[in-house]
């Protein structure tokens, strides 16, 4: 069995769709089960629902509320699909500041406030080879 990583794992895998109502059904055909709480979440614009894959990762299907959300404009120019992944840290801010320092950009100066409640950055994706990579101090899934 490998170690974990310290201070560091997968937290959810997001994934962007046009109505969560419509789209949980796949994920349920595949054994998953979902939380019947849908969390909207002004700040960032989206409406979410959260599965478990396992005991740190979960599937988390993000819903835009408006064509101007960063969801509805991701689905408006690229469609439906996998929008980032979502890792946890120990310390967001201590995190950004390291990558920072390491050339990383990211996609807010500060982290804001996400789902449950918990502090998120974005590294950008041209940091990355263009995958986009959020960091969390991560949240208690029911």
């Amino acid at each position: 069995m490998l170690p974990e990583l310290k201070d560091c794992h997968l937290d959810h895998v997001a994934i962007a769709v046009s109505s969560i109502e419509a789209r949980i059904k796949v994920w349920q055909d595949l054994g998953f089960v979902f939380s019947p709480e849908r969390e909207i979440v002004q700040e960032q614009g989206v409406k979410t629902a959260f599965a478990p894959i396992d005991v740190h990762g979960h599937i988390e299907l993000l819903e835009p509320l408006n064509a101007e959300s960063a969801i509805g404009k991701f689905i408006a120019q690229k469609g439906e699909g996998i929008h980032h992944l979502c890792f946890k840290v120990s310390d967001v801010k201590a995190k950004q500041m390291e990558m920072q320092a390491q050339g990383y950009k990211f996609i807010y100066s500060e982290p804001k406030l996400g789902a449950g409640g918990c502090l998120v950055n974005f590294i950008h994706p041209k940091s990355t080879g263009g995958v986009l990579i959020e960091i969390s101090s991560g949240r208690d899934h029911a």
